[in-house]
Parts: C-alpha cells; sequence; structure tokens
C-alpha cells in the first residue's frame, strides 16, 4: 500500500512540474501547462477526454502538432479555458515548428533516447531495410505509444513507434 501511494505522490509531484523547455515556447504553452496542472489530469485523461492519443495530445501541449478545431473545443471544456484563446493561438494560422531543445539533449531521459539511436540505430536501420528494402519510417504518418510495463524487478518503459512506410523512389 505504501509504494503505490508514494507511486501517486510521486506522480501528482509530476503532473506540476514546468517543464523547463516551456520558457523558450509562446506563453500559450505555459498556460496549457498550468491549466493540466490545476486540473489534476494526466495526458492520458486529456487524451481520454479529447478522443486521441495521449502522445499526440502532449505533442499538442509542446507546439509540435496542430490541434483541430473540435480538439481546441475539447481542450477549452476539459481546461476551463477560453475557447477564442486558443483558437487565436492554436488555430487556422498556427502551424507546429517541429524539433525542440538543444542537441544533442541534455535531459536525462531525452538523452537516453538518443544513446538508444546511437548505439542501436544502425542495427535498427538494416533491419527496416532487410524488412522492407530502401527506404524510411515516416514521421508524419506515425502514431507513438507508451506504456508502463510491470515487473517484480523494476518496472519497465514500452515505447511503440509506428510509421508508414516509405520506400525511396527512382526516377
Amino acid at each position: 500500500m505504501a509504494s503505490s501511494s508514494s507511486a501517486s505522490s510521486s506522480s501528482a509531484s509530476a503532473v506540476g512540474q514546468k517543464p523547463k523547455i516551456l520558457s523558450s515556447l509562446p506563453p500559450i504553452y505555459s498556460m496549457l501547462h498550468e491549466a493540466k496542472a490545476k486540473s489534476g489530469l494526466s495526458f492520458e485523461k486529456l487524451a481520454q477526454a479529447m478522443g486521441r492519443d495521449e502522445w499526440y495530445v502532449a505533442a499538442i501541449f509542446y507546439g509540435q502538432a496542430k490541434p483541430a478545431p473540435e480538439d481546441l473545443e475539447k481542450l477549452s471544456n476539459t481546461l476551463d479555458l477560453r475557447t477564442e484563446y486558443l483558437v487565436d493561438a492554436l488555430g487556422d494560422g498556427f502551424f507546429p515548428h517541429r524539433g525542440l531543445g538543444e542537441f544533442p539533449p541534455q535531459d536525462p531521459v531525452l538523452y537516453r533516447l538518443y544513446e538508444v539511436l546511437v548505439v542501436y540505430g544502425y542495427p535498427l536501420k538494416h533491419m527496416i531495410h532487410e524488412k522492407f528494402g530502401d527506404g524510411i519510417m515516416s514521421a508524419i504518418d506515425f502514431e507513438g505509444h507508451v506504456d508502463k510495463i510491470e515487473d517484480p524487478k523494476g518496472d519497465r518503459v514500452k515505447i511503440t513507434l509506428n510509421g508508414k512506410f516509405l520506400p525511396y523512389r527512382r526516377w
């Protein structure tokens, strides 16, 4: 019982933390994070309310995805924010500027993901070519999911990257 309450208290504190990268983004993103923290909702719960995947909803909160008009309406209702403000900041005239922060990243979580690609990138590339041919995995026609896998030796992070294969064209 104590471990589940400590896990929920660490989750609660993570909900209220303001990510450092927000200081380099327009104020709308700090406002979204503050409203999320005030609501106590996780990205998973917000995504359920919006009918979207949690990774996509999280991407909206960092300016990495373009929300549809109905997404803005649902965010407004769920987080008690003015729809007009969201539409002005993230509506038709907004286009994401994808890619945030320094490279290589300094944040330990981001750096470890970068490290995975540095260490296992070429083997992964080779396996993709063997299975699909000469091409790439799309980051545009893409879905990603994060799952927690409980394990008595220590919980595990499962990240699924699911992108359309795009063969290189000959001309």
